[in-house]
């Protein structure tokens, strides 16, 4: 299995950037409220300027009407006033590594096209994978298919 400095250097990205998305989503982690699952995850997506907005996963007893640390970091994108996701680092814990649930993964397409958009996991030791949208939602429905 490649490193986390080895797995950086593959992406698309320079290096302080995947660091500073990595740092933010773990920070953004602390923050998560699941009390349900114990399962707390951190999400940083990248905006077309540059900038770098964090979510975490806000658990309910009432499910499904938790939000998913990816939806929050978008919520707060489009609060800030970015439109365009460029790259997203998702952070969990375990032995497994995070991706982004379906709904996620569809919630990211609206606001990036699939084959430009790198999804990167990440947890404590580092940068574990990383994929564009198109990889890990093919074939997918979006904006341009509403378009006359």
């Amino acid at each position: 299995m490649a490193s986390s400095q080895d797995l950086i250097a593959s992406i698309a990205l320079p290096a302080d950037l995947v660091e500073r998305l990595l740092k933010a989503a773990l920070d953004a982690r602390q923050h998560a409220h699941a009390p349900y699952s114990k399962y707390f995850v951190g999400a940083a997506v990248l905006d077309e300027h540059g900038r770098i907005h964090a979510g975490c996963n806000i658990e309910n007893a009432a499910y499904p009407q938790g939000w998913c640390a990816e939806t929050n970091a978008l919520g707060h994108m489009i609060m800030g006033g970015g439109r365009i996701a460029r790259a997203v680092m998702v952070t969990g814990a375990g032995s497994e590594i995070i991706t982004p649930c379906g709904g996620c993964r569809q919630k990211l397409r609206e606001f990036a096209r699939p084959e430009d958009l790198i999804v990167i996991a990440g947890d404590a030791s580092g940068v574990r994978a990383h994929w564009t949208l198109e990889q890990l939602l093919p074939a997918s429905f979006g904006p341009d298919h509403l378009k006359n």
